[in-house]
């Protein structure tokens, strides 16, 4: 964060100071980081007082302060340096990002860190940086990870660890940003329709980029033209003199270029589609063996063969969008394809893909999952598993470890068989369904009733009641040479067994991705 004293940050979120003199706070500065979890301070930061599952943030404050903080913004006096502003319920009278903030208090404090934030971007903007936003109902996180891939050559890139894009995760990866940032980008979720908008007025995105509108959440917002109209809030509030990347694939995202006064980009797996022509598009798509695809990028006249570091068909949308970032920050087509190359998974449990020394593979999809994502995951599954068939090879056995679909409302049990049989139909040799809710029990059910397996012993669909029977089916039965595809949603706490199956043997291809701190700012299941 750009430097402040104590003083203007009061100033700013409109608090008053408890336990820290007018005088002491006009000389002490924030010269550290914000942060939500106590043991995160260092010294010259900030903590902000939030209430927790297990804890109350207020509680934490003095071990903040002795840890480094300068300052507590509370909901209330704490007994050391603060900045206090008072309880209050958000706005729309929903409960929002912090399920336990039974007082407001919590309300508060992220309505002071918006405000803290906003300020602080404004003042960055004025100096020169460019804010990147990015929603879509999957693929956020991905695609913020080639973002940064393909502009960390053109300078300072901030980008949120993990999902870090709520009302918490926003304005928190907003002030990581300092005067040498060049480059902010940050996911936008929503839960609810004006979320986009509200993130996008803390942070006015100068390039916004809208990946797909699918049907995650239908629970949340009862159809998918209501999540269309949300995702379109980003397009919108982006300026005449921005850039906006829609996915022109997906007709609901063409559609949102009625939406925006900006400059519209549009970006395709092919040279035209319904929308008009390809402004940035992908030609000969294929994958290698680990499902990781190369194509031909074409844009502004030239081509560049691409090969990704990534794995999934689904990447290649996710590529695109990302190679317009950076072509639209000035970027060349061979620079961003050499950046795509180089760019591997990031995000922990997100198609990463590790081939353990005894010849399993593992694909970590564990943090997300709704039925676009979990198609994708299905069929990168298949495809690694068969991509010998073309050759003579025998197909490696393949098995499917799937929790449950969060947020799907009404369609949850309809969605939920459709996977049970697209795993069928994807010649997916094990099926495990990890849960015994009716959602788990309407994904078995449908495989079953697709009925296409045959009679192997080795081959059908089970049911587990959690994730420690499933991963103690797969060690007694996963063979050297299988691939196994774990994915759910976070809720249903399948990163645990991804990680063990893969740390079981040595890992032989692929390391550990880089982590995230746990917490509410990290949603990675909001659309």
């Amino acid at each position: 964060m750009i430097e402040l004293t104590v003083a203007q940050v009061a100033e700013i979120v409109g608090g008053t100071l408890a336990d820290i003199a007018p005088e002491d706070a006009a000389q002490r500065r924030v010269t550290g980081t914000v942060e939500f979890d106590s043991r995160a301070v260092g010294p010259g930061g900030l903590f902000l007082a939030l209430p927790g599952a297990r804890s109350d943030g207020h509680d934490h404050a003095t071990g903040a302060v002795e840890a480094g903080a300068v300052a507590v913004l509370a909901a209330r006096p704490v007994g050391v340096p603060a900045i206090v502003v008072a309880p209050h319920q958000a706005e729309d009278g929903r409960a929002g990002v912090l399920e336990h903030d039974t007082d407001g208090s919590g309300a508060a404090v992220l309505a002071a860190l918006a405000k803290l934030a906003a300020a602080v971007a404004a003042d960055l903007v004025a100096g020169g940086l460019t804010i990147i936003g990015i929603t879509g109902s999957s693929g956020k996180t991905s695609t913020k990870d080639l973002v940064a891939a393909v502009l960390a050559p053109l300078g300072e890139v901030v980008a949120p660890p993990g999902s870090f894009n709520n009302e918490l995760g926003h304005p928190w990866t907003v002030l990581r940003a300092t005067r040498e940032t060049d480059y902010l980008i940050l996911e936008m979720s929503a839960r609810h329709p004006g979320n986009i908008a509200a993130l996008a007025q803390i942070a006015p995105p100068a390039i916004g980029v809208v990946l797909n509108v699918g049907t995650a959440h239908l629970g949340e917002f009862g159809s998918r033209e209501a999540i269309a109209r949300t995702k379109g809030e980003l397009p919108q509030a982006v300026p005449q003199s921005g850039a906006v990347i829609l996915n022109a694939d997906d007709p609901a995202v063409a559609a949102m270029a009625e939406r925006t006064a900006a400059r519209v980009i549009r970006v395709s797996r092919s040279a035209s589609t319904d929308a008009g022509p390809s402004d940035v598009w992908a030609q000969g798509v294929s994958l290698d063996e680990l499902a990781r695809p190369r194509f031909t990028l074409h844009a502004n006249g030239t081509q560049a063969e691409v090969q990704l570091g990534v794995y999934g068909d689904h990447q290649v949308t996710n590529a695109l969008c990302a190679s317009a970032v950076a072509l639209q920050c000035g970027a060349s087509v061979e620079r961003v394809a050499d950046a795509l190359a180089a760019a591997g998974p990031v995000s922990r449990h997100r198609m990463h893909v590790t081939t353990r020394a005894d010849g399993v593979t593992v694909i970590d999809d564990a943090y997300n999952a709704n039925p676009d994502s979990m198609r994708a995951g299905l069929q990168a599954l298949a495809w690694i598993a068969h991509r010998g068939q073309q050759s003579g090879a025998v197909p490696r056995r393949s098995w499917a470890v799937l929790g449950e679909m969060a947020e799907l409302g009404d369609d949850a049990i309809t969605e939920h068989d459709r996977v049970g049989r697209l795993a069928v139909r994807l010649d997916v040799s094990r099926l495990v369904v990890v849960g015994m809710g009716r959602s788990m029990s309407a994904m078995h059910h449908g495989a079953v009733m697709e009925g296409s397996w045959g009679a192997s012993s080795d081959r059908g669909a089970v049911t587990v009641a959690d994730s420690d029977a499933a991963l103690a089916l797969l060690r007694a039965e996963v063979q050297p040479g299988d691939v196994v595809l774990v994915k759910a949603s976070n809720s249903a706490g399948l990163g645990a067994l991804a990680e063990a199956l893969r740390d079981d043997r040595e890992g032989g291809e692929a390391g550990r991705s880089g982590s995230s701190p746990s917490s509410s700012a990290d949603a990675g299941e909001r659309p």
